[in-house]
Order: C-alpha cells, then sequence, then structure tokens
C-alpha cells in the first residue's frame, strides 16, 4: 500500500459552528463536500494522514517537518480554547522522510521547530475527519519559500517514503485560495483574485498539475494565494500516477477562495511524471533566453559563470560595444531562478572604470554575496536568469509626488544609512509602496528626516 487518495481543503475556522456562530451557513457546499471525504476517510481507514499545511513553521529555504511524538492544539486565538485537539504523529515515516530529502539534497527536516501547537491549516481537517475515524497516525509539513519545483520534488520524497513503509496513507493539501476576491473580504479586491481561482479551480477538476507549476510567483502573491504550494507538495505525491480528479466544491463568499477536492489513485502513468515535463519546458525556455540575451546580459552571465568554474575574475572582453567600455555608471545585477529572487547587488554610482568592469564586479557580488541568499553553486548556473540596470544619474527631489515607481527608482538617506529600489518592480504599484520598502531596507524609520533622489535606468534582460 502507499498513497491511495489525496485532498484538497480550505481551512477557514468559521467553519466549524462554534466559532463561526452562523456564518458557516454561507459555505454549505463546503460543509458538505468535507464530510463526503472525511466519511471517504473514514471508509479508508488509512495508517497515516499527511498534512501539508501553509500555517505551521515557515522557512524561506527549508521545508519543515514537524518532529516529535504528538502535538496539541486548540482555536484559542479564534474564541475558542476549548476546541481542543491532539494527534500523534508518525515517527517512523517523519524520520524515513527526513534522511531522503537529505539524500536528494532538498533542504526539509526537523530541524528549528519554534512552535509545537497544532496550526488551524491542520486542525481543520482533523474537525472533520475524527467525526468518522480516529485511529491513524499524521505527518505534518510545512511549505516554505522554496521553489514550486522543490515543492514538487519534496512530494516525490513523501510518494518514496509511502511505498518503501508500505503504509496505507491519504495526503490532505491544506489551503485557501486568493483572498483578493472581493472589496469587503480581508485583503479587498485585485481581479488577479478571480483569474487566479478561475485557473486552479479549472486545472484542479482536470488533474492538471502542470498549471501549478508554471503560474507567475509575483502574479500567485498580488492574488494573495495560501494554498499553492501545498497543492504543488500534494502533486509530486502523485508523480507518475493516474489518478481521478473530482472538484466537489468551490465557494468565496466571504472574499476568500475554498475549494474541495478529491484524487483518487488509480493506476500508474508514465506521461503524468509533471515534474519532469516542467523542468523540460522550463530548460528550453532557459536555453531560448540565453539565445537572445544583449551584451550587457552575456557579460553578467559569463561573468558568474567564469567565477564559479576558475574562481578569478574575468578579464574584460574586447569584442563589447564602445558604451560598455568607455562610460562609466552605477550598476545593479538581478539574478532569478524557478521564478524567485536569486541575489541582487550593485552600485548607485561607478566604483570602477567602465559599465563593463561595472557588471563584471556586481555580478560576481550578486551570486555570491548578497546576504539575504546562500552563494550561487555551479550547478544552478544552468537555471539562472540575469537582469542589469544601468543608473542613470539621480537627482534631489522634495516631495514623493515627484516618483513613479514605474519609471523612477528611489534612493532614501539618513546620515549614513541609504536604501534603493529601482523602479518598475512587480508587485510595486505605488510610489508609497516604493518608499516604505526602500527605508525599510535602509533600517530607517518613516519618522525620521530622510531626503529622496529618485533615478531612471536602463533595464537589460
Amino acid at each position: 500500500m502507499s498513497i491511495i487518495t489525496t485532498y484538497i481543503v480550505p481551512h477557514p475556522p468559521l467553519i466549524i459552528p462554534k466559532i463561526g456562530r452562523g456564518q458557516e451557513l454561507k459555505i454549505e457546499k463546503t460543509i458538505k463536500a468535507y464530510n463526503y471525504i472525511a466519511k471517504q476517510i473514514g471508509e479508508i481507514k488509512p495508517d497515516t494522514i499527511i498534512i501539508a499545511t501553509p500555517h505551521s513553521i515557515m522557512y524561506s529555504d527549508y521545508i519543515h517537518i514537524s518532529p516529535g511524538e504528538k502535538a496539541k492544539g486548540d482555536f484559542k486565538e479564534f474564541g475558542e480554547p476549548n476546541i481542543y485537539f491532539e494527534a500523534e504523529y508518525d515517527t517512523e515515516f517523519v524520520s524515513k522522510l527526513s534522511a531522503l530529502a537529505e539524500k536528494k539534497e532538498l533542504p526539509a527536516g526537523t530541524l528549528g521547530e519554534k512552535k509545537s501547537h497544532l496550526d488551524h491549516g491542520t486542525m481543520i481537517p482533523l474537525h472533520f475527519i475524527n467525526q468518522y475515524y480516529k485511529d491513524y497516525k499524521i505527518v505534518r509539513i510545512s511549505i516554505s519559500g522554496l521553489s514550486f519545483i522543490d515543492h514538487y520534488n519534496f512530494g516525490k520524497c513523501i510518494k518514496e517514503t509511502a511505498e518503501k513503509l508500505k503504509r496505507k496513507i491519504v495526503f490532505i493539501a491544506s489551503g485557501d485560495l486568493s483572498h483578493m476576491l472581493k472589496d469587503e473580504g480581508p485583503y479587498g479586491f485585485t481581479e488577479e483574485g478571480p483569474i487566479f481561482d478561475k485557473g486552479v479551480t479549472e486545472a484542479i477538476d482536470k488533474g492538471d498539475f502542470l498549471h501549478f507549476l508554471t503560474l507567475n510567483e509575483e502574479f500567485c502573491e498580488i492574488a494573495a494565494e495560501c494554498g499553492l504550494r501545498s497543492f504543488i507538495i500534494m502533486a509530486g505525491a502523485l508523480d507518475g500516477m493516474e489518478v481521478n480528479s473530482e472538484l466537489l466544491s468551490y465557494e468565496g463568499p466571504f472574499g476568500v477562495g475554498y475549494a474541495v477536492a478529491s484524487f483518487q489513485v488509480i493506476g500508474e502513468d508514465e506521461n503524468r511524471h509533471i515534474g519532469e515535463i516542467f523542468e523540460k519546458i522550463e530548460a528550453a525556455r532557459l536555453q531560448n533566453i540565453m539565445s537572445t540575451e544583449d551584451d550587457y546580459v552575456a557579460l553578467a552571465r559569463k561573468s558568474l559563470e567564469y567565477y564559479l568554474n576558475h574562481n578569478k575574475i574575468l578579464n574584460i572582453p574586447n569584442d563589447l560595444p564602445n558604451e560598455m567600455l568607455n562610460e562609466k555608471a552605477g550598476v545593479f545585477v538581478s539574478l532569478k531562478m524557478n521564478g524567485q529572487l536569486r541575489g541582487c547587488i550593485g552600485t548607485t554610482s561607478p566604483t570602477t572604470n567602465s559599465v563593463a568592469e561595472e557588471i563584471i564586479q556586481n555580478a560576481v557580488s550578486a551570486g555570491l554575496e548578497d546576504p539575504r541568499f546562500y552563494p550561487v553553486s555551479k550547478k544552478e548556473l544552468s537555471k539562472l536568469e540575469y537582469s542589469v540596470d544601468v543608473l542613470k544619474e539621480s537627482e534631489s527631489i522634495n516631495s514623493i509626488n515627484e516618483l513613479n515607481p514605474k519609471k523612477y527608482g528611489v534612493i532614501v538617506s539618513f546620515g549614513r544609512k541609504k536604501g534603493l529600489l529601482l523602479p518598475n518592480l512587480d508587485g510595486i504599484n505605488t510610489a508609497e509602496e516604493q518608499v516604505f520598502i526602500a527605508l525599510k531596507k535602509a533600517d530607517i524609520t518613516p519618522n525620521q528626516k530622510y531626503s529622496m533622489e529618485r533615478f531612471e535606468v536602463v533595464r537589460h534582460k
């Protein structure tokens, strides 16, 4: 035996009557679907229930697996401390899974637990399951800031562990969809919210897990979703399996999307190694990008690759355009991998004798010296996307009204503290957002008397 069925479920605390106090009546379809799958789980009688939740311990670069023999939790933060849960962990599964992730060089395991109590993303599913079945152990898994494909590959580790241990397993991917479906919702409305939910629910109904992996991360962030990485771990746990997928319900009366779905395993399917398909698509896309890079971006790529392969700085090539060899400017080099920022270092004014030398210096620094990230490794080089921003001379401004985040970058200064934000960044739509982030980067408080400068860039991608 291994993974028999997987489910996608939401986790609104108000679905519990004592918390909802009547509000739960507005999501009757969700409750009906939840009871339907809970009854199914009761009939399956799994040895272990694996729950992926976005509300456990979350790290930017590590998927956390809850350690220990058991955990407790309640709904005190939602006004009901007497609604109480206790669950026993499948310690053998956790141990084998952690070891396999380490063997596969995936950053996942039981380290770094700060709070051991069960989260509501775990307890809401258990609330329904416990009405039909209680003789199980659980494995609780967090999501992380790692890429979609990392989460998928971790899901493959879950599948392999389940097969080795011959457990009867049910997997639950706990997570809501967009939180921005209505003006009166918790985060207001954005047009990306309904678009996200429509695309994801259609993919759920078709069992189209490739759609999950190919979603743009900036778009997902704007849509304010919370469950996608849980769904992707689930998809990885079904790698190479034929499934009968069914969207049982979808509702969003409170401005948050709630989907309930089931994916029953019915056999193997060599055409459903979705992670491999995605990586082939991604490799072809990156190859196309590399073939069309201009001299600025190509030099940044060559500089970092040369340093990692030869442990020394690249000499300035002689075949570059004159403006790169003869002009000076501040330059920022940004790296992305799997749609996420992987490093960004730059200079606000020239520190070398040419733009070319500035690019070489900052490309190496972006890959190896950005304190937010561990250094880029050789095996990552083929997966990187580069952009180069050549800064024009900055000018002082007196008012935030003189900014336009799509056209101008901003530099904020207070004493020796200085923060810079480039223009035309995804997710930055207002001058207020732009200045707020620049101040935060510089550790300048908004009430301090800081100065501002604006600048334009020529962006090479």
